[in-house]
């Protein structure tokens, strides 16, 4: 199985890339978000693998960092997410985003990706919850308590990711802050000011 390429990037485009390592070209698919963080041909680039074998084929997905191949590897487990799909959730939303989405249960934000459905968003966010805050965010693990401004900061972002503009969502999360004490758990700050925003 191939885990990694090292290599000159010969050709770039919408769905994926071709990795140069010593004289042999490997098309690697990926997200929009990998792709950006490729040099310019024909510069060299490191990037991490996931090998899909099929009956009829043999599939290469790339990924800038671990955090979304992990939430690549995750998003595949859930009846009705292909690759494809897995990467336009990933084009979409950074895993952080994609935590807080389905911290806040918003399935808006998920049927916005091209490919997933009212009915697939609502299995993903089923099947995800309980396990989507032990995934990476792509700067560290969310299973460790952040610190009461940390948690502020990272509530406020994922309702700025919402649509609500700091200026409203601050007040709200503060009071949610103060009503849930130390022990607040981030999905739980998320849902409660996204209630708290509605009335």
């Amino acid at each position: 199985m191939i885990a990694l390429l090292i290599g000159r990037v010969e050709a770039l485009d919408a769905g994926g890339c071709i990795i140069d390592v010593n004289g042999v070209g490997y098309l690697v698919q990926a997200s929009t978000r990998t792709l950006a963080t490729l040099p310019t041909p024909p510069a060299l680039a490191r990037v991490l693998i996931e090998t899909v074998i099929r009956e009829d084929a043999f599939l290469l997905y790339g990924f800038a960092d671990p955090a979304e191949r992990d939430w690549f590897r995750l998003l595949t487990t859930v009846q009705g997410v292909g690759a494809k799909v897995a990467l336009a959730i990933l084009s979409a939303l950074a895993p952080r985003d994609l935590i807080g989405a389905i911290a806040a249960s918003d399935r808006t934000t998920l049927t916005a990706v091209p490919g997933v459905g009212p009915k697939l968003a609502v299995r993903l966010l089923t099947e995800l919850r309980d396990k989507a805050g032990a995934m990476p965010t792509g700067g560290g693990i969310l299973a460790a308590l952040p610190a009461a401004g940390g948690l502020a900061a990272d509530a406020i972002s994922a309702l700025a990711n919402l649509g609500y503009r700091r200026a409203e969502s601050q007040p709200a999360v503060d009071r949610i802050l103060a009503r849930l004490g130390p022990a607040a758990q981030l999905d739980a700050v998320i849902r409660e000011s996204l209630r708290d925003l509605a009335k």
